[in-house]
């Protein structure tokens, strides 16, 4: 088992210093009761450095731009279960079918998530952009691991960042196992 004390102390701190603060700090934690629950939902288990951030971080309520979704019962209105589950429902046996194990984690508006495929070894985070129309055109990594996401959002250097100083950004490869993923 990985030891991601390290990366979520990081993360807590850089989360404290986000502004605006939250306006009652970040959401509680879940309990392992919550997430075990959460996965069996789902239909798999959460990438262990995502279980832990919602285990000992937040369930949300930080993150770049409009911050990581809770997984359950959080704040919002959107939360990382249903997003999945609504997802996985509406495009079923179209050409825009969800790939299974892929996680939304943050919603960039416009449609637009990034997500962490669970069923990869290092938490691959992956952009969903439909907005070109294309399906084949949707899905980017955006990061090889969610720990090297998280150090972006730490040290401030992801994309995220490059396009809000209106640098380009048109580096991300594409993700090649959308389709097989999604019959899956």
């Amino acid at each position: 088992m990985t030891d991601y004390s390290g990366l979520l102390s990081r993360l807590a701190r850089r989360a404290g210093a986000d502004e605006p603060p939250a306006p009652h700090g970040l959401p509680a934690p879940l309990s392992p009761t919550r997430i075990a629950e959460a996965e069996q939902r789902l239909g798999f288990a959460l990438h262990p450095l995502l279980a832990a951030i919602y285990r000992d971080l937040a369930n949300g309520g930080f993150g770049p731009e409009y911050q990581l979704l809770s997984l359950v019962d959080g704040p919002t209105s959107e939360q990382a279960v249903d997003c999945y589950a609504e997802a996985r429902a509406e495009y079923a046996d179209t050409e825009w079918a969800w790939p299974e194990g892929v996680l939304p984690i943050l919603t960039w508006g416009c449609g637009m998530y990034a997500c962490v495929d669970c069923r990869s070894d290092d938490g691959t985070v992956l952009l969903f952009e439909p907005n070109p129309g294309d399906p084949d055109l949707a899905w980017w990594i955006d990061s090889p691991s969610l720990a090297a996401w998280l150090e972006h959002y730490v040290d401030d250097t992801g994309w995220w960042v490059k396009a809000e100083a209106g640098e380009d950004i048109d580096e991300m490869a594409p993700w090649p196992h959308a389709r097989d993923r999604a019959t899956s």
